[in-house]
């Protein structure tokens, strides 16, 4: 059930979905990034790392 709030969060703020899932790491800078280039790219990344074990 986490897994799929998170994704949901993905859709909206996916920096957000990245940091609590993995905690401050480098990853969310890239996901910050990426949403601010253009937003699906962010959303693609969110989900990848969110989904990803």
């Amino acid at each position: 059930m986490k897994n799929v709030l998170l994704i949901i969060l993905c859709f909206f703020l996916p920096f957000l979905a990245v940091l609590l899932k993995e905690g401050l790491t480098i990853r969310v800078l890239w996901a910050f990034l990426l949403q601010l280039l253009a937003h699906i790219p962010g959303v693609i990344y969110g989900i990848w790392r969110v989904t990803r074990n």
